[in-house]
């Protein structure tokens, strides 16, 4: 059984998509972040960065005590281990594969998190600011897009984590300002994993949990206000 502290967001999406995809048995914990669970001891416990998602394996393939792993990225490659499965097992395609899902966290989802708040949850217009994570996303979506341009239907050629990292950051591609048509080797990509069932059951998962996300001034507080003594 896996428990996934989780809230609706393109970083825990990414979980949910694998475990469905791959059947495994899972309990959601929510983890309301813009009410503030992220900071309760015991999510601390698991996720000490105070950030979903996280987990807790209770059948570690070791045998021993429960495994807590943070971080999605780090989440995705454990749980592809676990199975064997959604990551290539030779020595070059497991390394494609790593270094698209590296992309994914240190590129697309903090430039799309940026482009994200200062289009829709800054206090101002900072024109600079918007423009120069809109570019920026424009910028890895060309990346990507150039990449699917030989053919293959998924990033390292069978769908894999690197997929499924990339995908739920790509889904609020509107709100990025970003129009689908200018990458039509990423669009047949999007299509393409959005189409399988379990993607679908992922996000209805999301529904399920938080049907109308809403970020209010109470969530800007938790969400934008925190510094160093939020870990403290």
């Amino acid at each position: 059984m896996i428990e996934l502290h989780y809230w609706t967001t393109p970083n825990g999406h990414k979980i949910t998509m694998f475990l469905e995809e791959a059947g495994l048995a899972y309990q959601i914990v929510p983890v309301n972040i813009g009410r503030g669970d992220q900071f309760k001891a015991e999510f601390l416990r698991v996720a000490p960065n105070n950030r979903i998602p996280a987990i807790v394996d209770h059948a570690p393939s070791d045998g021993g005590a429960p495994l807590s792993v943070f971080e999605s990225g780090a989440i995705l490659l454990y749980l592809a281990d676990k199975i064997k499965n959604f990551i290539p097992q030779d020595l070059r395609g497991r390394t494609e594969a790593l270094q698209w899902l590296f992309w994914q966290v240190g590129g697309l989802g903090p430039m799309a998190g940026q482009n994200h708040h200062f289009r829709q949850y800054a206090p101002e217009t900072l024109a600079y600011a918007i423009e120069r994570y809109v570019k920026e996303t424009a910028r890895l979506y060309a990346v990507l897009d150039k990449h699917l341009g030989d053919g293959r239907p998924y990033i390292c050629g069978d769908y894999s984590i690197a997929d499924m990292a990339s995908y739920p950051w790509i889904v609020p591609y509107e709100r990025q300002g970003q129009k689908l048509e200018d990458f039509p080797h990423l669009a047949a990509w999007f299509t393409r994993v959005k189409a399988p069932p379990a993607t679908e059951r992922a996000y209805a998962v999301a529904r399920a949990i938080n049907a109308l996300p809403v970020v209010d001034e109470e969530a800007k507080k938790v969400l934008f206000g925190q510094d160093a003594s939020s870990v403290r």
